[in-house]
């Protein structure tokens, strides 16, 4: 990333020249040295104060220069000592004198180093002159902008944008857009021309990336807009409108709804994935927690509230939507390209605050109350820019009384089979959850608005979800928006913390989503929605609050995502154990024969539970067999940690201690062998009579290659679950249990 610094000029000391050193015509106090001497390297003469020159003549009988300065230093010593007194009285009278001002002394000593790692900006937001264009746009005004950076030739989706009516296409070009780039009807702003906009974030920007679209919404805004639309050069928009989508008005007679769907907020779930919402419960978007991809349940109740503050709009694409690395690699063959619909009927649907959704920068409407949210980090990867900062402008949107909102398919785009490398969106998985939780923790008591925008960039600047240049940047960023004319908004009168009155219900109603089939893969579509539906409620009602730990004894890196998706939309959480680390799944590493060690940790981390159930990869539960099972007798292993036998290791210790194979195997602090330890936890558990007899009943157990599956089995094994192909399988036979797991594949 290329960054321009200022350089740092050297400053005018008293009595000298800019380099600080003094110079003779200001230090012989207009005495000149006699006429008849040559210059020469200078001698002090301290009786006169001043420097003189004089060339020593070369008479062999005279002492030489250094001679001579040694007998006089060696005469006058008291006189030597004396003036360095006085010199250093000076220097310390200077610095009481101006205590507090250090440009004082940058003659004296060299400027201390700056210990602050992550320094506050100062701004003076009243102080902040207005920046007028001078160039041949000067006068061109517009309401409605479709901002898109352009890295290659014209596309034809381009072309289309500009037949929008009504709005106004700027096109911001980096180093790699050809010079003569030219779309009749759109503007288009070179590097060369950006530059001369006169910009503070110009210093920050690369100039090979998409972030330089941030020139292009200060100019747009210093040319009268009031509605951005953030575009993607391979987009194209629907119906060749905008208009019909969004809500481009959001309040008088030309607004298109009174009230809006919004998500019905739960304790401890700041991110949703909207995708669900239109139709797709496989697919979930990029910068959306790996950690929560498995909970594909509908939504079915929303709350219904005020229209009017959706100040921020994501838009969905048809064709290849926004999706992640691990999505579009594991999804489908490398050959094939995505073709994924959703539900253009479904409705908008808001966030509630502390809800969070991923926000990307290729369909998005901003309205003017949000025009300080369109700023891209540039401290970070681009393909993890747009997303940083919609999650980080969601969180601001709650301090002025704002939503964000998420609407219906606008755009149309195609799969363009380019690699998309898990090194790029590394951060975005590492830290989405932990940054999700971080905002909605944040709380600020800053005066005004642009001070709490760049009180949250500091903090996660500290936080390490961005580089201290974004903090510089934000500040610059908001020097910006004063000087082209932009008002910043208003808190919220009583504070964001306490006034909730933008987001009150008017009631609940009731929203079914479509399972739209995934047509990417050839699955046909399922059955009667709202009958598939009622059984995954039964089914959550049963297993919701279990936990399933499941031990991976093939390779995890293709199946994990499966396995939490066939899974995690039935048990509240499930753990996955496996002898290869994996922090990308949250997988837990264990030794194959000493599974067990890994127990207690997860015990102790899910404390309100009913239960938990182990089970290997190789043992396939038909969960929906289990319905009639007595659960009060089949989820016991929660009282494990009441039940403790403690065992003696003296003389007189238990039978099965006492035996000589057991004694050698047995050590303090030694690593139990599972072959041990589980009988040892069966122990533990209660007497059998208190289990249901008839619950895993009935199994499948066939030895050799030819493993079959069942649907009427409570458990069938072993099936051999290695790659994503045959976790596909296995799910596409558990379909005929469960039809809609087809919308899992």
């Amino acid at each position: 990333m290329l960054v321009q610094q200022e350089r740092t000029k050297p400053r005018k000391c008293a009595g000298g020249p800019e380099t600080g050193t003094s110079s003779p015509e200001h230090m012989t106090n207009g005495v000149n040295p006699p006429t008849h001497r040559q210059p020469h390297p200078l001698n002090i003469d301290f009786r006169s104060g001043f420097y003189r020159s004089q060339l020593l003549r070369k008479d062999p009988g005279r002492l030489t220069q250094k001679s001579t300065l040694i007998e006089y230093a060696s005469d006058n010593l008291s006189k030597l000592v004396i003036l360095g007194l006085l010199l250093l009285s000076v220097i310390i009278l200077i610095f009481v004198k101006n205590k507090g001002d250090s440009s004082a002394l940058l003659c004296a000593q060299p400027p201390a180093k700056n210990e602050v790692v992550n320094p506050y900006p100062k701004v003076g937001f009243r102080k902040i002159a207005k920046l007028k264009d001078k160039s041949k746009y000067k006068v061109f005004k517009a309401d409605k902008w479709i901002i898109v950076a352009v890295s290659g030739p014209p596309t034809d989706q381009i072309r289309a944008m500009v037949k929008v009516q009504g709005w106004q296409v700027l096109a911001i070009g980096d180093s790699h857009t050809p010079a003569n780039w030219d779309v009749r009807g759109a503007i288009f702003l070179s590097i060369e021309q950006q530059a001369a906009l006169g910009f503070r974030i110009l210093a920050h920007l690369p100039y090979t990336s998409y972030v330089r679209k941030s020139v292009g919404y200060l100019f747009a805004i210093q040319h009268g807009g009031k509605l951005i639309y953030d575009a993607d050069e391979h987009a194209s928009i629907l119906g060749g409108s905008l208009d019909s989508v969004f809500d481009i008005a959001l309040s008088g007679s030309q607004s298109k709804r009174e009230t809006l769907l919004q998500y019905v907020p739960m304790a401890n779930r700041t991110t949703v994935n909207p995708y669900i919402h239109f139709g797709q419960r496989s697919i979930w978007p990029r910068g959306f927690p790996l950690e929560s991809v498995s909970n594909i349940n509908p939504e079915i109740i929303y709350a219904r509230v005020p229209s009017g503050r959706q100040y921020i709009q994501q838009g969905l694409s048809n064709g290849f939507p926004d999706v992640d690395s691990i999505f579009y690699h594991s999804r489908k063959a490398e050959s094939e390209s995505f073709v994924v619909r959703f539900d253009s009927h479904a409705l908008p649907v808001s966030l509630p605050r502390g809800t969070m959704a991923p926000v990307n920068n290729i369909n998005t409407l901003f309205h003017y109350s949000s025009f300080w949210a369109l700023m891209l980090p540039v401290s970070v990867h681009p393909q993890v820019s747009d997303i940083l900062r919609g999650y980080w402008a969601q969180r601001l949107l709650w301090e002025i009384g704002g939503v964000c909102a998420i609407y219906p398919p606008s755009v149309y785009r195609e799969d363009d089979m380019q690699p998309h490398y898990f090194e790029e969106e590394k951060d975005l998985h590492d830290n989405v959850e932990r940054l999700a939780a971080f905002l909605a923790a944040w709380t600020s008591k800053k005066g005004s608005f642009f001070k709490r925008i760049l009180h949250l960039s500091h903090a996660m600047a500290g936080a390490g979800f961005w580089g201290i240049q974004d903090v510089t940047y934000t500040a610059d960023w908001l020097q910006d928006l004063v000087s082209v004319g932009y008002k910043q908004p208003d808190l919220l009168v009583h504070g964001a913390a306490n006034d909730t009155s933008p987001q009150s219900h008017l009631d609940h109603m009731e929203f079914v989503p479509l399972a739209i089939p995934s047509a990417h893969l050839g699955v046909e579509e399922s059955g009667t929605v709202g009958y598939e539906v009622a059984n995954l409620l039964r089914w959550n009602k049963f297993y919701g609050n279990i936990v399933l730990i499941l031990h991976c004894t093939s390779p995890i890196d293709h199946t994990a995502i499966g396995w939490k998706m066939l899974y995690g939309r039935i048990f509240k959480s499930v753990v996955l154990l496996s002898s290869k680390n994996d922090s990308q799944f949250k997988v837990l590493q264990t030794e194959d024969s000493q599974i067990y060690r890994a127990f207690p940790e997860i015990f102790e981390r899910y404390t309100d539970v009913d239960g938990f159930l182990f089970l290997k990869d190789y043992v396939i539960l038909n969960y929906w067999n289990l319905l009639q099972a007595n659960k009060s007798k089949l989820w016991n292993l929660h009282k494990v940690g009441k039940s403790w036998k403690v065992a003696s290791h003296g003389r007189n210790g238990t039978e099965w201690y006492l035996q000589k194979a057991v004694k050698q195997s047995v050590k303090a602090m030694a690593k139990l062998h599972q072959e041990l330890a589980i009988p040892l936890m069966f122990l533990a558990m209660d007497h059998r009579d208190n289990f249901d007899p008839e619950a895993f009943s009935t199994v499948v157990y066939k030895t050799g290659s030819d493993a079959v599956y069942s649907a009427e089995a409570h458990i069938v094994r072993p099936l051999k679950v290695a790659t994503q192909y045959d976790l596909l399988h296995v799910i596409k036979g558990m379909a005929s249990g469960d039809p809609l797991l087809l919308e899992v594949l």
